[in-house]
């Protein structure tokens, strides 16, 4: 019998699980109108839960793929009891990319360097280099290791950390002992991590203590990791010099919210993952998940619902 998919997100969605099973039977609605008599063993969900999923046992859905990286916003029931996977790794490129824009940026001192005047002094500038710099990584799954090869790629030294060190490490890449380690050593620091209870406020009032003075922060993982308030105070004693943040609590920050006016925090609106290719990459990620499936093959980017990513 031909695998049944409940579709969420549209023809394309569509067209890409028909290119990969075409004899898949493929029910396609938006999922505020998915009729009560429903049933199907695979799902491409939509990126937040929605009242829907409470019937995923109702449909016998064994299978859902998540089209996001992060399932920090989904219950914990709701991963329970099926295959779930997610879009592991898939943004990957464009954050690796912002990352190394928001280190160069720093070292660079840009945008301040742009000229709207004739400059008191031309030739002399009091520039950084990235070469040489230590970057930290909290993290080394697919977007941290996407991050690592860049950084190596400017003659970096590269450091991470990550919960497993028995799966190593890519070539090039140290792993650090523990994060008190981590923090001591780097210039540019960068989370890469996944949100879970034990990663809630990682960067805490102690955590910033053991940095590197002078270290420029980037978060593209999730607010939650930070504590803003203990990141605030590490910003106004001069322990960090910059916070580059794509990601905070909450989101969208409040009219007039400190970050937006302090002078060493640069904020964006979590878009570090943006590409022209986003779309695609995000199709490609199910569409190879529903051909291992209808196959009877392990699926890539499968969640641990217990760990929470």
């Amino acid at each position: 019998m031909a695998v049944r998919v409940l579709n969420l997100l549209g023809q394309p969605a569509e067209d890409a699980a028909r290119a990969a099973v075409p004899d898949a039977e493929i029910l396609s609605y938006p999922a505020n109108e998915v009729p009560d008599d429903v049933r199907a063993e695979a799902m491409f969900s939509v990126w937040q839960p929605a009242p829907l999923h409470e019937r995923l046992d109702e449909m016998g859905v064994q299978w859902m793929h998540i089209p996001g990286t992060g399932v920090d916003g989904w219950p914990r029931e709701l991963l329970a009891g099926r295959t779930v996977t997610c879009a592991r790794g898939v943004s990957g490129v464009p954050i690796a990319e912002y990352v190394l824009a928001a280190m160069l940026a720093f070292e660079k001192d840009i945008p301040k360097i742009f000229l709207e005047a004739k400059p008191e002094h031309w030739n002399f500038a009091q520039l950084g280099e990235l070469s040489g710099k230590t970057v930290g990584i909290i993290g080394l799954g697919g977007i941290g290791e996407a991050v690592a090869s860049r950084a190596l790629a400017f003659d970096c030294r590269v450091r991470a950390l990550r919960r497993r060190p028995e799966q190593g490490a890519p070539s090039g890449v140290e792993l650090a002992s523990d994060l008190a380690d981590l923090l001591a050593s780097a210039d540019h620091l960068v989370i890469a991590a996944p949100a879970t209870s034990a990663t809630e406020h990682l960067l805490d009032d102690d955590a910033f203590a053991r940095m590197k003075p002078g270290v420029h922060l980037v978060n593209i993982a999730r607010g939650s990791l930070v504590d803003q308030d203990a990141l605030r105070r590490a910003l106004d004693d001069d322990r960090v010099a910059m916070a580059t943040l794509d990601t905070v609590t909450p989101e969208p920050l409040p009219k007039k919210h400190w970050m937006f006016s302090h002078p060493k925090v640069r904020v964006t609106a979590h878009v570090s993952w943006a590409s022209p290719h986003a779309w695609n990459r995000m199709l490609e990620s199910f569409a190879d998940n529903l051909s291992r499936f209808a196959a009877g093959q392990p699926l890539e980017g499968v969640v641990d619902a217990d760990e929470g990513y």
